[in-house]
């Protein structure tokens, strides 16, 4: 759980600075790939996945 969350941490900060600087690319890519696959694996995942659910749950609504 610590080594995810580092690893989420220093991916989100990495892809930070990559959408900041406009370097779209191959690289940005990967790294926003991994953010979202560690980002998964925390506690964050439940409460994501139920914004989520209910942001489609408001559009089929309207």
């Amino acid at each position: 759980m610590v080594v995810t969350v580092s690893l989420v941490a220093l991916f989100g900060l990495v892809l930070f600075f990559l959408l900041r600087s406009k370097s779209l690319g191959p690289g940005a890519a990967f790294i926003a790939v991994m953010f979202g696959f560690f980002l998964a694996s925390t506690g964050a995942s439940k409460p994501i996945n139920q914004l989520t659910e209910s942001l489609i749950q408001t559009v089929s609504n309207l």
